[in-house]
């Protein structure tokens, strides 16, 4: 059964840092596009990256660009997504997402390409 949990959300500072993990189980990422939306109250959800199966093709939000780095670890079956100088409206439950895909390059932050989600975990940019 295909399963996504994330962890490491938190309290931070504005400035501050976090690493999210995406862990992957019941498939093996090199045959999924792996997806990471956020979702602050009140308003939709919202891509925020994407690392393709081979991991060589990644994509990242305006708001992110530059700030936010996905990466994986096949052996791990594991998706990071490290969260650099952190905003408060960066404020949000994050969650990662999944879909197969025979094309190894695939990456998309569009929300309807997704068909498999984790639960979410909090994070909160606040002084």
């Amino acid at each position: 059964q295909l399963q996504l949990v994330e962890s490491g959300g938190g309290l931070v500072q504005p400035g501050g840092s976090l690493r999210l993990s995406c862990a992957a189980s019941g498939f093996t990422l090199g045959n999924y596009v792996i997806g990471w939306f956020r979702q602050a109250p009140g308003k939709e959800r919202e891509g925020v990256s994407c690392i393709s199966p081979s991991g060589g093709t990644t994509d990242y939000s305006a708001s992110v660009k530059g700030r936010f780095t996905i990466s994986k670890d096949n052996a791990r079956n594991t998706v990071y997504l490290q969260m650099n100088n952190l905003k408060p409206e960066d404020t949000a439950i994050y969650y990662c997402a999944a879909r197969r895909t025979l094309l190894q390059s695939m990456c998309s932050i569009r929300r309807r390409e997704y068909n498999a989600w984790g639960q979410g975990t909090q994070v909160t940019v606040s002084s």
